[in-house]
């Protein structure tokens, strides 16, 4: 193929993504479960035959980024109050699914060996979550829950591939040592947290006592997972775990050393690249169908999706046996130490439990299965693991990801840790940084104030907001105050417009600087992009 028509190929799945997410947004599904419906069909079109999941394409070129971005918008406050939840779920609960995966596989499917059994199930055990905050993002939920969700997908495909390491050796040498696997484990981990936090630390201090300009910091920033996840892969520690800690240690300090402009633009920048990454990884699922079904060979479909489904049902069963069983053991430990929440209910571990749709690590983990083993012979199997594979993540993700939304509308669980709005939550830091600015002006620049007729102008804008919150308070009825507030952004999005259009009839006047006009309309869709964001949680 030449790379004349790649360059075709790949710039149409773009288009596609592209025109699939807003087709998404139209029917109000999760963008994820559509492209894989959409590339099952289009891995049949000719013009796009041929296009594989390339393991080390996914391992190398794609989760570093996909795992930092994650990592970047994950808040380490919410992280590190679930902590124990979340290691449990990224953990255990893959422990124990990669135990009852290897022996149902091994008692349900003729010839297949335990080990092979542990190496599907470290592959199917880890879900994606992608899809599940796309979907959980737009319906009401409890923070905690996208939180857990979130934070479980940065840890559990570490452990998994790590278990996915030590299942390979064993079907490949066919020897298996207990203890040194378990002390190998440890390393594993413990030398990717530290692998990842002595790499962030070097960008650390290149961004703050480096002369970086806002373009440097960003391509640093796409530098740093890649530095992250290959070292620490070169010296066989865990790559995920690398960028992983990196990630959260370099994200929660970001103030500190980035630019307010380098955080703006980064920010833009790499949403746009996380959009079309996970895009491509979810369009190349529905692509890889036709070439996993054509492995399987003549009189193989029947069986194997017979197996699939069964062995799809006991992952969906032993998650949420999984997520009631940390229930029952927070209860229980609750006793003796403290933990977030003592009393979690029914509802927030079937939701958890419900949330665990598979993604693409676990089909690259199944392409990454070598093909002849080291003794010359053809790995037994292979194609029927890939097919399992393939039909957990479709199954899991179009059925658990559309049943999903319904569940919590059913469940309909309140928000146990924020009994106050989030819009009351905003006024209020709003007031504090008001009263703060106000505080300020009349006790350290009292001289200013008195003779600066621009800094009168400052404190009488702070006092209007302040009176605006202060309304806002007094209103009784919290559906009148929703409606002033969205009337006011309404009427401030409408401001913002004629001020555009007014500075592009000024940019036609040769008398006037045209970077002028530019920085006032940066100005404009600074305060646009805010209006916006207010408004979208007030529809909330």
């Amino acid at each position: 193929m030449t790379i004349h028509h790649q360059i075709i190929q790949y710039t149409s799945l773009l288009a596609i993504i592209l025109f699939s997410v807003m087709l998404a947004q139209k029917l109000k599904i999760a963008y994820p479960i559509l492209l894989v419906l959409i590339g099952l069909p289009l891995g049949f079109v000719p013009g796009l035959k041929g296009i594989e999941i390339e393991p080390d394409l996914i391992f190398a070129i794609f989760l570093p980024p996909l795992l930092y971005e994650a990592a970047w918008n994950t808040s380490w406050k919410d992280f590190w109050k679930w902590r124990r939840v979340i290691s449990s779920f990224a953990v255990l609960i893959v422990i124990v699914t990669s135990c009852v995966i290897a022996f149902v596989s091994h008692s349900l499917i003729p010839g297949f060996t335990l080990a092979s059994g542990f190496l599907l199930g470290s592959i199917i055990s880890p879900p994606d979550a992608v899809s599940a905050t796309a979907i959980l993002r737009n319906i009401k939920v409890p923070k905690r829950l996208i939180t857990i969700v979130e934070g479980e997908s940065l840890l559990n495909d570490a452990s998994s591939l790590i278990i996915f390491r030590f299942a390979l050796i064993a079907v490949t040498t066919g020897t298996f040592v207990f203890s040194q696997a378990a002390t190998n484990f440890v390393v594993v981990i413990v030398m990717g947290i530290a692998t990842g936090l002595a790499i962030a630390l070097v960008f650390y201090a290149i961004h703050r006592w480096l002369p970086t300009t806002t373009n440097i910091d960003i391509i640093l920033t796409f530098i740093t997972p890649y530095a992250m996840y290959i070292i620490a892969e070169q010296f066989h520690f865990s790559g995920v775990l690398a960028v992983v800690s990196g990630g959260l240690f370099l994200s929660a300090r970001r103030h500190s050393f980035l630019s307010n402009r380098s955080r703006l633009q980064g920010i833009n920048v790499w949403e746009a690249v996380a959009f079309v990454l996970n895009g491509f990884v979810f369009l190349l699922i529905g692509l890889e169908f036709p070439v996993i079904i054509k492995a399987l060979g003549p009189g193989g479909f029947g069986p194997a999706l017979k197996y699939s489904l069964i062995i799809t049902g006991v992952l969906i069963l032993t998650r949420l046996a999984s997520t009631f069983g940390a229930t029952i053991f927070t209860i229980f430990i609750s006793r003796y130490i403290t933990t977030a929440d003592s009393r979690p209910g029914w509802k927030a571990p079937l939701l958890l439990g419900w949330a665990g749709m598979r993604g693409v690590v676990s089909l690259a983990a199944a392409l990454s299965i070598p093909v002849i083993l080291h003794s010359g012979a053809t790995y037994p199997q292979r194609n029927l693991i890939l097919f399992v594979t393939f039909t957990v993540i479709l199954v899991t993700l179009v059925f658990q990801g559309l049943t999903l939304p319904i569940l919590v509308k059913w469940v309909n669980m309140p928000d146990p840790d924020y009994t106050v709005s989030f819009e009351q939550q905003k006024q209020l830091v709003r007031k504090k940084l008001s009263k703060l600015s106000l505080q300020l002006l009349d006790d350290k620049y009292a001289k200013q104030l008195a003779t600066n007729d621009m800094v009168k102008s400052l404190r009488l804008k702070l006092v209007a907001d302040m009176e605006l919150l202060n309304d806002w308070e007094k209103d009784n009825s919290a559906e009148r105050a929703d409606d002033f507030y969205r009337d006011y952004l309404t009427i401030i999005a409408d401001l913002i417009n004629q001020q555009r259009d007014l500075l592009k009839t000024l940019n036609k006047k040769e008398s006037i600087n045209d970077d002028i006009i530019r920085q006032q309309l940066e100005l404009l869709d600074l305060e646009e992009e805010k209006n916006r964001q207010h408004f979208t949680h007030s529809e909330k």
